[in-house]
């Protein structure tokens, strides 16, 4: 059974004005698909073609045989997790409950989360991630390099923004901080980082989870 491409969770013009449906269109349907096509191709004649994605993930990570398995694998789950980490509706308007008092202890205020969270997005030089994750009880911002997903490095992840150009740069060319302030603003989804804060595995469901390698 081959990985799959898993539908968005909303419209291609439902992130609108912050994310086009144009862009949308190129990140989800070549982008993403392509992730999925090229693991496809690289598993098919290998134990990974059974496994979980998190499985191929994990088992790939630091092994330069399996480098360009790896990446894909990651790139699959990060968008995922990306799609799912962002709502029509969203933003910090939305935030509330647990996950509001967590960020206002771990950061003194979300003024300071986020201004924290930008810092990071648009100090980090190159292609990557800005996540939320949580380690040990508490909660912090780290921005992964290219495909490298937090769960590798044994953090839960809460929220993603993906800071790969092709994520933005049809609407806001090099403008990464409109766009992540945008991300923060008007998109974040907080119900889906509060699950991944309550869930035993913060990850997106598996694929062929009733395999291992």
């Amino acid at each position: 059974m081959p990985f799959v491409l898993t539908p968005l969770p909303y419209a291609k013009n439902a992130l609108e004005p912050v994310i086009s449906e144009r862009t949308m269109s190129f990140h989800y349907d070549k982008h993403h698909r392509g992730y999925v096509d090229k693991l496809n191709k690289l598993t098919a004649t290998t134990p990974f073609a059974l496994a979980a994605l998190e499985d191929v993930i994990v088992r790939t990570w630091s092994k330069p045989d399996h480098t360009k398995i790896f990446n894909n694998a990651a790139q699959v789950w990060n968008h995922d997790f990306f799609w799912r980490s962002m709502t029509p509706g969203g933003g910090h308007a939305a935030l509330g409950g647990t996950l509001q008092k967590r960020i206002e202890t771990d950061f003194g205020s979300y003024e300071s989360f986020e201004e924290s969270f930008i810092a990071g997005a648009v100090d980090h030089f190159g292609s990557g991630y800005a996540w939320l994750v949580e380690e040990a009880g508490r909660l912090s911002i780290v921005a992964t390099q290219d495909a490298i997903p937090p769960i590798v490095l044994g953090l839960r992840p809460l929220l993603a923004c993906d800071l790969w150009e092709h994520a933005y740069y049809l609407d806001h060319q090099n403008d990464r901080e409109k766009f992540v302030r945008g991300f923060l603003d008007k998109l974040a989804n907080w119900s889906y980082a509060q699950e991944q804060l309550s869930a035993k595995h913060a990850a997106p469901p598996s694929q062929h989870p009733e395999a291992r390698l």
